[in-house]
């Protein structure tokens, strides 16, 4: 399975507000495959070494850049922390901390060094992607399987996790026509089921807790109905895979979850691409980085797209929201689309990191407003 630790909201918020003398951000592709995973623990080696070189450039003082130096080496050296990976790396370091963040996206080999982190990449993560969880649940057994864009789907075992409904109430069976203590018959079964759900769903939290990939049911009646009725994950997806899951292996599941979450993809993006074209006739959308940047700075995005891969560097007013681009990223600088991306989120607004194509117009970003300015 991919191990991976995205950080959630109020850290996100705290990443944000963080700022060093010296910040270093590390972006690098992984693997799973605890065998292939040497070649990763090198390329950290080689991305410090570009981080370096950009710190010494703008005169960063030695004990800094050696404080830096030494707590990601210490990462290199932890034999423990590379047999769990996922599929992308972010090491976000400075000379007092550092934070490292296993991602299921794929992303390209990055260094990125200024005085606050370098987020862009997480945030595609945080966003809708290949990743998800299929519940598959009936009566008589109930499995977690782990969906990723390219690595076969696994099993992932959920500590106290019940192995049936009947063990689970403690009878012979659920459909016992028989009463005892009010629990039998057609009534006495939708109780015993729906505490089978409740407890199912109360086993979850310690694997999904603080995750914002979709969760699909894989289930039937009355068993569907029963766990939505009780589900208290945020991401429940609401298609689900209608057919009974008893059959299916994980490969099967995440074939049949693949076209539902291409789904809520393209749904979220076209709900954005509309409500775009919508407000941009009233002077409450734009594709331009100079005029999104000043409403960012005042609190006025409500939904922000951004390109992912792109850096456009520069710096940007903390208190006017004016731009100054850049020729060439350096310690001196910093990307300003991550930088907008990352004033909207303070001000409460949605940030999607995308693909470019996937941008109205193919622009670095496009901004939605809450009012014009």
């Amino acid at each position: 399975m991919l191990y991976v630790d995205i950080p959630t909201r109020s850290e996100l918020d705290r990443l944000i507000a963080a700022r060093s003398d010296a910040s270093v951000s590390l972006y690098l592709q992984t693997t799973a495959e605890t065998q292939n995973i040497d070649q990763a623990r090198i390329q950290v080696g080689n991305l410090l070494k570009e981080a370096v070189t950009q710190l010494e450039a703008v005169g960063v003082q030695k004990r800094i850049i050696e404080a830096i130096e030494d707590q990601v080496h210490d990462l290199q050296d932890d034999d423990d922390f590379w047999k769990f990976q996922a599929n992308s790396l972010a090491i976000l370091v400075t000379p007092e901390t550092l934070r490292s963040f296993r991602l299921p996206t794929h992303l390209q080999d990055m260094v990125q060094v200024s005085d606050r982190f370098h987020l862009k990449p997480i945030l595609r993560a945080v966003g809708v992607g290949q990743h998800a969880f299929v519940l598959a649940l009936e009566e008589n057994a109930v499995r977690l399987v782990e969906v990723t864009g390219e690595l076969p789907a696994e099993e992932v075992r959920v500590p106290d996790m019940p192995k049936d409904a009947a063990s689970f109430a403690g009878t012979a069976n659920v459909n016992s026509r028989s009463y005892a203590q009010r629990k039998g018959g057609g009534e006495g079964q939708k109780v015993l089921l729906r505490a089978y759900a409740r407890r199912i769903d109360a086993t979850l939290r310690s694997v999904l807790n603080g995750r914002h990939e979709p969760l699909i049911l894989a289930a039937t009646e009355p068993m569907n109905a029963m766990f939505r009725s009780v589900c208290s994950y945020a991401d429940l997806a609401e298609q689900g895979i209608a057919t009974s899951p008893a059959r299916m292996t994980p490969g099967e599941l995440a074939e049949a979850a693949r076209p539902i979450l291409d789904g809520i993809h393209a749904d979220l993006l076209a709900d954005v691409r509309d409500t775009f074209s919508a407000r941009e006739n009233d002077g409450r959308a734009t594709t331009q980085i100079a005029r999104a940047a000043r409403a960012a700075t005042f609190g006025a995005v409500e939904t922000l797209l951004i390109d992912m891969d792109e850096v456009v560097p520069g710096s940007i007013d903390e208190t006017t929201g004016e731009i100054t681009f850049d020729d060439t990223a350096s310690a001196a600088t910093y990307g300003v689309v991550d930088e907008i991306a990352a004033r909207v989120l303070k001000s409460g607004g949605q940030v999607l990191a995308v693909r470019r194509e996937d941008i109205p117009n193919g622009e670095s970003l496009a901004a939605i407003l809450r009012y014009a300015i």
